[in-house]
């Protein structure tokens, strides 16, 4: 033997040891946390509807390849299989990041810690390290062993492309309802590029557009509504050294408020000089909180005393704070958790109080005290909430799966409420999602559906939330800002 051919040996017996211990570290780990890893594929916007055999089968083709690999006689059909099952693994990566909405992970051990795009360049890597050890120790023609490779590749990913097509997922088509939709609705102002997609809109008023940025808690971009100057300021507070984890901003000049939930903590500021002082400390845990007027502020939380999500109002009175909860508004349909979640907004014109769920076709609305005032609806029909929940037993929790999401995001001006949606009603074309939005409007006082339009921007990419104020709407897509006017005809 010659000393290359002893040193290619070697090199293909050290990736035939990283197979094995790889696919052996896999299935134990599985097996260990079958049960989570059983509910994480059901879980699964691909594989739900075949959890159970797929879990069983991953499983044993993980140990029966690593046996297959163990032995010189076996070890060149267990590098093609090990090479399939790797196409299979990474195809399923591609179609959950790219098509679907929900991205759970059906991995056990350190791999669970990887983010899915890392996952994707570990798998591919292993992909190509497979395809490499199989070109090298195939002793047929070089054509032969690439049109092997080929096959398995296309083979392994038209599988994966099968299951996603059988296996249930969300449907965005509707039939049940049509819209009314008003044609070139919207005349735009403008867009303005920003550095990255982390900023969120704060706050806007008569001139400017105020925005957060996640990555930067303390600074506000600034820019004005014609989208010609911006100014970056930084907010001054008297206490730094709390555990921050979630801060966020809220403008209505001339106050704006300052929170973070985790901790938690509002502090209080006005905009002429930007310098915010502790409102509120360990009065109450909140995920989100809304701008009532200058000295009080709705939120949402889970209450101690039913452990489902309520409204509360957080008040000023001379020297102390009172905290009210109203565990009427917001309608336990599942869990009280999940089922349960939406969106807080404030009319800033009627000082009404508007909670929009994200999985079914309703709202509440309670008065600027939290007092109950009605439920509306929406055009969609899923009354229901529609959402996967699941307990993990390794983690002593329930997490949420896949979900019908009915509304995406929302804003409220002057009795009127507009929701974002991806639902799609009758005669409507999904081609429209990839450059623009839909809008439906709606009359809350008469708690009627009023028409519904195109909020046109960028190809490809999704509103992430929006604000309307009198006739104007500003959006935030992606890493854009975008002004549009809805046209006389259309806005009152």
């Amino acid at each position: 033997m010659k000393p290359t051919d002893s040193y290619q040996e070697n090199i293909i017996s050290g990736i035939c040891f990283l197979f094995i211990l790889l696919f052996t570290y896999a299935a134990i780990s599985k097996l260990i946390d079958f049960s989570d890893f059983q509910t994480q594929l059901g879980q699964s916007p691909l594989l739900g509807a075949f959890a159970k055999p797929v879990s069983y089968g991953v499983i044993i083709s993980e140990i029966c390849i690593s046996l297959l690999l163990a032995f010189q006689r076996t070890r060149k059909i267990g590098f093609y299989l090990f090479y399939l099952l790797m196409v299979m693994f990474t195809a399923y990566i591609i179609i959950i990041l790219n098509f679907t909405s929900f991205t759970p992970c059906s991995c056990g051990g350190v791999l669970e810690e990887l983010g899915w795009t890392e996952h994707l360049i570990f798998n591919i890597a292993f992909v190509l390290i497979a395809a490499f050890t199989i070109y090298k120790t195939e002793n047929k023609p070089k054509r032969k062993v690439l049109f092997s490779l080929s096959f398995l590749l296309a083979l392994g990913s038209i599988s994966v492309v099968l299951l996603f097509l059988l296996s249930e997922k969300e449907i965005k088509r509707n039939n049940a309802f049509q819209r009314r939709y008003m044609p070139h609705a919207l005349e735009e102002i403008g867009s303005y590029p920003l550095e990255s997609n982390a900023f969120y809109i704060a706050g806007i008023d008569d001139s400017l557009i105020y925005l957060g940025n996640y990555n930067a808690p303390l600074y506000l971009k600034l820019i004005s509504r014609d989208l010609k100057t911006e100014k970056e300021i930084k907010i001054e507070i008297d206490n730094y050294e709390l555990p921050y984890k979630r801060v966020r901003i809220d403008v209505q000049p001339p106050y704006f408020f300052l929170g973070d939930g985790t901790v938690p903590v509002i502090f209080r500021g006005k905009t002429k000089d930007w310098k915010a002082h502790t409102y509120s400390y360990e009065q109450a845990y909140f995920y989100d909180f809304q701008i009532l007027d200058s000295i009080r502020l709705a939120f949402t939380t889970t209450s101690s005393k039913t452990g489902y999500t309520t409204l509360g109002l957080l008040e000023k009175e001379k020297d102390s704070l009172k905290v009210n909860l109203n565990h009427e508004i917001i309608k336990v349909q599942v869990d009280g958790t999940f089922d349960t979640d939406g969106q807080l907004l404030i009319d800033p014109i009627a000082k009404n109080l508007a909670y929009v769920y994200y999985y079914r076709n309703q709202y509440e609305i309670a008065d600027k005290d939290l007092e109950f005032l009605k439920t509306g609806k929406t055009i969609d029909t899923i009354s229901q909430a529609q959402i996967d929940v699941a307990y993990y037993e390794k983690e002593d929790a329930y997490k949420r799966g896949r979900a019908t999401m009915v509304h995406r995001t929302s804003s409220i001006w002057d009795g009127e409420l507009y929701i974002n949606t991806d639902r799609l009603g009758k005669y409507e074309s999904e081609g429209v999602l990839n450059s623009a939005s839909i809008f439906d409007r709606y009359d809350i006082e008469k708690n009627e559906y009023i028409h519904s339009f195109y909020f046109y921007h960028q190809p490809r990419k999704r509103l992430r939330e929006f604000r309307v104020m009198d006739d104007i709407i500003i959006g935030l897509v992606d890493d854009q800002l975008w002004v549009q006017r809805i046209k006389t005809e259309y806005y009152k």
